[in-house]
């Protein structure tokens, strides 16, 4: 069976939102049809600041990505959960890169 970790670099916005909404579905039962870009986490999916906590390991899990604090707190609705989630990617990338020519 292949690693169900999905790799930062292949995770755009599509797949973020399959991910989230496979993970949402799976830990808290949230039905797939109110997950939306705009759906507020704490409004309108119920989770608490506990859920979030372990949303945020469970997809630390798949992804190999652990928000920061601010980060964390920059989150609201699964539009900004897909840009916090998404947007290392091409900073991580590029890392590596930056750090070679020093």
């Amino acid at each position: 069976m292949p690693n169900e970790q999905t790799r930062l670099e292949s995770l755009d916005k599509t797949a973020a939102l399959a991910l989230l909404t496979e993970l949402l579905t799976e830990l808290f039962e949230i039905p797939p049809g109110k997950i939306t870009m705009d759906a507020d986490l704490y409004q309108d999916l119920d989770i608490d600041s506990i859920d979030a906590v372990d949303l945020s390991i469970a997809f630390k899990k798949r992804t190999g990505r652990q928000l920061t604090p601010e980060e964390f707190r920059k989150v609201r609705t699964i539009g900004d959960a897909i840009a916090v989630f998404c947007a290392p990617a091409a900073k991580d990338a590029a890392a590596p890169t930056q750090s070679a020519s020093a």
